[in-house]
């Protein structure tokens, strides 16, 4: 059992709110939520350019679903429709006088690049490129636009225009039984022949790989999320004239990949991340590097690097004079720090906060720099104010800044809240007195009885202050009792709250259901400093179980809780914390893990996630030191513990984690005669509950409820 721990609770009541709706949140209605997606303002800070995600009704699969996703514009007082088709937009870049956008969409099944003029003219394809095209942005003066091309190492060496040089990587390919990179250069006199000589015979396997009969590792970094590929892929930058006709040139070159790039200010240079060391395997090497690069693609630098370190989110200031960027040590268990240095990455000067940064902006005139970071249940919005560096936030720990852009005295931004999942807001550079600009989810949402998530704290055995959240059934009759779900997040340092998005549909969808709901925040979780998410260091197991556990048994406590009647559900690292739960502790009635990990040893094979394992328990599993750690920290190793029912699911494609990690618990189980369930869901991947087929993701939540049925109404 789960050592007990005294328990400190603090009531936080002004996080409760009245529940308006009578109708049901149904589970069919995860069809009818509207994501606000990536914001744009134009630079005259007069209209905006957002992007939203439906689900539509499938035109070729009956009962199937389609994601789509399409720009809109806005005034601030009005939104219309910009795209529209079956190829989605996911966002658009303005152009320095706001007369046109450019984005990316698919065109026979790649990505290319388009320019939409706004004065009512149709939108042009801009590229026709047989790897396809991307992330596009307008230079400053709007002549060109810079974007990215993806291609794989077998394109780099047959492409003479991708490498007219015809050269070779400068780091080893790593092929068993060759000390150099030749091979790779093949012959093409020689044919394929399996009676042949050794040369003819290794034209013919070559042949093999290419009909996809074989496939041939070398590589360390094999695993996809949904496949598994051999192959080595690389992300180039290209720039093109912002005119129809224009003929793209390629700025960077080499066996290396260019990530998140930007203009400079006077669009002479482009900061992007790129690999430090060159010369290293890209599988083997973790460390990233600014880097500029002038916009004809000569003067390549490295600004900012550092062995051992990684930096991203480079973002130069339009007055020219700094850039802001992240930094994390990818070795061990990662925990971005904000920096800002000199535009030539000189003087650089870390910004004291306790939190991972993202979605870098500056405000017009550079005095003050914009960002969003998990924070105590929700993603508030700061600013840091570049003279005095102090961090200041801007917005709730109860709503979530999913997206935001700047411009002018404007910042227009999607926020996440337990009222609405997601809207368009717009509001003054302080963010004081916002106003709803979108009502993509008001029809469907106002006459439904929302349960609206009461916080609480506990102090665990460490002194860490936990924040967990208690919902109540979200047609609570006085003096009827209740089942209580223990929902967990995975990660491990993922972080839910009531300004956390993905899970809105779910909680609302139980508490409809009848069910009361308690989620928390563990150590290891996100959003609460660097301290709290490495406290699970060689504890994924006790540790965290006795923080959701306390969250629990407090929730038990409610008057309307059915104490008899209590379930567990958690997927990913969750699916882990749920089989380590019910190998230790039987108040449960019933339990279901989702595309978890189980047993540590194993998951060095099955999941590309796999660094996890060195990163927070140590080392490898062929170290006689880390053998008993891993042992000790698999749930693996208590599943003759188990009593609890026991239902288990995996995406048949997912390789994140591993579908034999669900397949072994379930065997053994079976083979002991527990009660347990398996389901694999065909073509899912890890990330089937949030973007995976939209049946799939109703047939989920169905399974969920049901199996913890079989068990609660006995």
């Amino acid at each position: 059992m789960i050592k007990k721990i005294s328990v400190v609770l603090l009531v936080l009541s002004n996080s409760i709110f009245a529940q308006t709706g009578k109708d049901k949140v149904l589970v069919t209605d995860m069809t009818k939520i509207k994501q606000v997606g990536a914001v744009s303002i134009a630079p005259d800070g007069k209209k905006a350019i957002y992007a939203l995600r439906t689900n539509e009704i499938s035109e070729d699969n009956k009962g199937e679903y389609d994601y789509r996703s399409h720009l809109w514009l806005t005034d601030f007082q009005s939104t219309k429709q910009l795209t529209r088709g079956t190829e989605s937009v996911g966002g658009a870049s303005w152009s320095p006088d706001g007369k046109q956008i450019t984005f990316a969409r698919g065109v026979k099944g790649k990505s290319q690049i388009f320019v939409m003029p706004l004065d009512g003219g149709e939108a042009f394809q801009l590229t026709d490129l047989k790897q396809g095209a991307s992330n596009p942005t307008f230079s400053p003066d709007g002549s060109k636009i810079l974007f990215s091309v993806g291609v794989s190492l077998s394109e780099m060496l047959k492409d003479t225009l991708l490498n007219p040089s015809k050269s070779l990587p400068s780091w080893s390919f790593e092929k068993a039984g060759f000390k150099n990179n030749n091979f790779l250069k093949g012959d093409k006199k020689v044919k394929a022949n399996p009676d042949g000589n050794l040369e003819e015979i290794r034209a013919y396997l070559e042949k093999d790989v290419a009909d996809k009969k074989a496939k041939v590792f070398s590589r360390l970094n094999f695993q996809g999320e949904a496949s598994t590929d051999p192959e080595i892929r690389f992300n180039l930058l290209f720039v093109i004239e912002a005119k129809e006709g224009a003929k793209p040139v390629q700025i960077t070159r080499g066996f290396w990949s260019y990530n998140a790039a930007n203009w400079s200010a006077d669009g002479k240079k482009i900061y992007a991340v790129s690999g430090k060391d060159s010369t290293l395997h890209p599988d083997r090497e973790q460390s990233t590097a600014i880097v500029s690069i002038n916009a004809d693609g000569t003067g390549l630098k490295q600004l900012i690097a550092e062995k051992g370190s990684q930096f991203s989110n480079p973002s130069p200031s339009p007055d020219g004079k700094w850039i802001a960027f992240t930094k994390s040590q990818p070795s061990w268990l990662g925990f971005n720090q904000l920096y800002i240095a000199n535009i030539d990455g000189a003087n650089i000067t870390q910004i004291v906060f306790d939190r991972a940064s993202g979605n870098l902006e500056w405000s017009d005139d550079a005095k003050y720099l914009y960002l969003s970071a998990p924070s105590n249940g929700g993603t508030p919005l700061y600013r840091v104010d570049l003279q005095s560096k102090k961090v200041e936030r801007l917005t709730d720990f109860d709503s979530g800044v999913t997206a935001f852009d700047i411009a002018k005295d404007k910042i227009a931004f999607a926020k996440t809240e337990v009222k609405n999942p997601s809207e368009l807001y717009v509001s003054d550079l302080l963010v004081k007195n916002p106003v709803k600009v979108s009502a993509h989810n008001d029809d469907w949402l106002k006459n439904k009885a929302l349960s609206f998530p009461e916080k609480r704290i506990y102090t665990n055995s460490k002194g860490m202050k936990v924040e967990y959240w208690i919902m109540k059934p979200s047609q609570l009759e006085a003096g009827k009792k209740y089942p209580l779900l223990l929902n967990m997040h995975g990660g491990p340092t993922a972080m839910w709250g009531p300004g956390e998005s993905s899970m809105w549909h779910e909680f609302q969808y139980f508490c409809s259901q009848g069910y009361g709901v308690v989620y928390a925040n563990p150590r290891g979780s996100g959003g609460y400093g660097k301290d709290f998410q490495f406290a699970n260091y060689q504890d994924w197991g006790t540790g965290p179980a006795e923080d959701v556990l306390a969250a629990a048994t407090d929730a038990a406590k409610e008057k309307w809780v059915d104490t008899s009647r209590q379930v567990l559900t958690g997927g990913s690292y969750a699916g882990y914390l749920t089989a380590w739960i019910v190998g230790h502790d039987h108040r449960f009635k019933a339990a279901f893990a989702q595309r978890g990990v189980y047993d540590l040893t194993t998951f060095m094979g099955e999941g590309n996630a796999w660094r996890l394992v060195p990163n927070y328990f140590g080392g490898y599993p062929w170290e006689e030191a880390i053998k008993p750690i891993l042992a000790r920290e698999s749930p693996y190793s208590y599943i003759d513990k188990i009593k609890t029912p026991l239902l288990i699911k995996h995406g048949e494609n997912d390789l994140r984690t591993g579908v034999i990690q669900s397949e072994m618990m379930y065997k053994s189980l079976k083979i002991m005669g527990k009660e347990v369930e398996y389901v694999r869901m065909p073509g899912g991947t890890h990330e089937l509950s949030r973007t995976g087929n939209v049946r799939q993701k109703i047939d989920r939540m169905l399974r969920i409820y049901e199996f913890f049925e079989r068990y609660i109404t006995k």
